[in-house]
């Protein structure tokens, strides 16, 4: 399967959730917005939302700072 992950083209072996996606990435969870073709997903939504072939996801993590 293959996705479009931050603007690069990312091959995964098998369909996948959101939440899996963040894990395999070792980005954590927290303070992390992820939109799936344009779309906001929620955090409580993330283990159900499985990824499909062409999708395209953004990861963005926030980052604090003085």
């Amino acid at each position: 399967m293959n996705i479009t992950l931050n603007g690069k083209k990312e091959k995964l072996g098998a369909e996948i959730s959101v939440q899996k996606l963040l894990s395999l990435k070792k980005i954590t969870p927290a303070g992390t917005a992820v939109l799936l073709n344009g779309e906001i997903i929620k955090k409580e939504f993330r283990a159900k939302t499985m990824l499909k072939n062409g999708d395209k996801v953004e990861i963005i993590t926030f980052v604090g700072g003085g």
